[in-house]
């Protein structure tokens, strides 16, 4: 439920940035932000890793990366490419071979470190590839490994010389007449990245990925990379994400979500509002919004359902959600639709009336993939 057209300071204004492909997903130029997550799987393990790809594709990720160390992993990828339901990006370190061999391999982006791939002649004979084999390139610039002469002008990584570094290379892509790339300046400290992401912003139209590398755990990670990408996002810049998580990858593509949901920037599955709780709770708001998220994990349309535990704020809440529950006494609460009281409810048969409910406004309000196939805002 969008209130943006009457509550004008709702809204993201987006920076301007031209659009490439990524296999069949269009980012940048206005299009949606994608959400994206990398395997942790051994390529070379050509099972796991399709069982990660199609578990992160149902999660919604857009893109998924893929690490090619070495050779086996790229002749590997032309499998691992033919079974995935979404675009692969090749993630190309130090090798600059890998990189040509993951673009034969069918990958649809390659994500190249401009401190690590190696001299100007090798990069010009990756492009080369990429646009043999109809693939677009990450220029993926981070902090930990920054050229040394960028190193040795500024003294240490800050945001001036990842900027310069990434400039650098966008410079030797354009050189080259190509054009179908992105760019990213990540670091683990959030300030760092984010002034590198607002330079960054200024200085190209490229479209940018946005990450906040080596985040951490799932509690602390998602903090980190909330305030950092939030921020960011918050002010227009991104067209593309990755929430960097020591973490299952599919935790990754749900908190990319829920950031991008909070700022109405993607709007996908159920946005679940819901109080901490506390004395007033007419039922246990914990544990039903516990069992509710995994109950509706499985909906992909954009809908909001609110859980409120008393009268104080529930009613207030549900008159703006497509469903919602709000706590009242003697075992009962009342359901709202559509905003509206509808009628009351026993709190035993809560969980399982609600789960209804929500799964009948789904179907109502279609899947959140259009037919034409575009991706759901």
């Amino acid at each position: 439920m969008s209130l943006n057209h009457i509550r004008p300071w709702r809204n993201i204004y987006r920076r301007e940035s031209r659009q490439i492909m990524v296999g069949n997903v269009p980012v940048g130029g206005g299009a949606p932000i994608t959400v994206q997550t990398m395997t942790n799987t051994l390529t070379t393990d050509i099972k796991a890793t399709i069982q990660q790809i199609h578990a992160a594709a149902e999660a919604g990720a857009d893109i998924v990366r893929v690490s090619v160390p070495d050779e086996d992993s790229s002749t590997a990828m032309k499998e691992i490419v033919r079974e995935s339901p979404v675009p692969l990006v090749a993630d190309i370190h130090f090798h600059y071979k890998r990189g040509i061999e993951a673009a034969e391999s069918g990958a649809a982006c390659l994500r190249i470190n401009p401190g690590n791939i190696g001299n100007e002649v090798r990069v010009k004979e990756v492009i080369k590839a990429a646009r043999d084999n109809n693939c677009s390139i990450r220029i993926g610039v981070n902090a930990g490994s920054l050229e040394k002469h960028l190193l040795d002008k500024y003294g240490e990584p800050n945001p001036d010389a990842m900027v310069e570094s990434g400039l650098d290379h966008i410079k030797i892509l354009q050189d080259n007449d190509f054009h179908q790339f992105k760019i990213s300046c990540k670091a683990s400290d959030v300030f760092m990245a984010a002034a590198a992401y607002q330079k960054l912003a200024e200085a190209t139209d490229a479209p940018i990925h946005l990450g906040i590398t080596e985040a951490g755990g799932l509690t602390s990670g998602t903090i980190k990379s909330a305030i950092g990408l939030g921020q960011l996002l918050w002010m227009g810049i991104g067209d593309t994400i990755r929430v960097s998580l020591s973490a299952d990858p599919v935790e990754e593509v749900k908190v990319g979500y829920e950031i991008l949901k909070s700022l109405g920037l993607r709007h996908r599955g159920v946005n679940i509002i819901s109080c901490p709780s506390c004395a007033r709770q007419g039922f246990d708001v914990i544990k039903t919004v516990e069992t509710l998220e995994n109950r509706l994990a499985h909906i992909k349309t954009p809908l909001s359902l609110s859980i409120i535990g008393c009268v104080v704020n529930g009613p207030g809440e549900a008159l703006m959600t497509d469903v919602g529950f709000t706590g009242g006494g003697n075992g009962s609460g009342m359901v709202y639709l559509a905003g509206k009281q509808s009628h009351k409810l026993d709190n035993d048969a809560m969980v399982n009336h609600i789960v209804e409910q929500v799964e009948k406004k789904a179907l109502e309000l279609g899947a959140a993939v259009n037919t034409s196939g575009k991706l759901a805002q």
